[in-house]
């Protein structure tokens, strides 16, 4: 996987880009543009140009969108391909595209889960509790480490 101007901070685990603020990669936020055109909602995302999505209200484009991007970031891991830097609001006012773009949208911030590697981890639980999120897991098809690790990230994702 590669990042342009990605700094990690071995003590703590967090991630900046560009120079940015040390973020968690869960809570990283991007850029995205909200337009309303005949009652539907759009929304793009300036620095994944082509990434896209709709839906009938403001809320849902913006639930949508944020699957859309994950899903798109996905791929673009995938394929090998360099993510871009995503770029603070500050930076992007600066750029005469995006006001033009930005002209009669509503600004949002997404937040998204950008990729890392994994760590294998030592944690305690009680033991009817290993058990339960085990059968939860056999029965999504996963393992306890990917259960584990999409429950935490839907539970930081709802309180983001």
């Amino acid at each position: 996987m590669k990042y342009r101007n990605r700094y990690e901070n071995p003590a703590t685990g967090r991630t900046r880009f560009d120079g940015g603020a040390w973020e968690s990669p869960v809570a990283y936020k991007i850029v995205g543009l909200i337009h309303v055109e005949n009652g539907s909602h759009g929304i793009s995302f300036p620095d994944y140009p082509g990434t896209v999505s709709a839906a009938r209200s403001a809320d849902a484009a913006l639930a949508r969108g944020r699957d859309t991007l994950a899903f798109h970031i996905r791929g673009m891991v995938e394929d090998g391909d360099e993510l871009p830097v995503p770029r603070s609001l500050e930076q992007l006012k600066k750029d005469r595209t995006f006001r033009a773009d930005a002209k009669d949208a509503a600004i949002v911030m997404v937040p998204i889960d950008l990729p890392g590697k994994s760590l294998r981890v030592n944690i305690s639980m009680d033991e009817n509790l290993i058990d339960a999120i085990d059968r939860a897991a056999r029965a999504a098809g996963q393992s306890r480490s990917s259960y584990l690790a999409d429950a935490a990230r839907a539970r930081l994702l709802k309180s983001a």
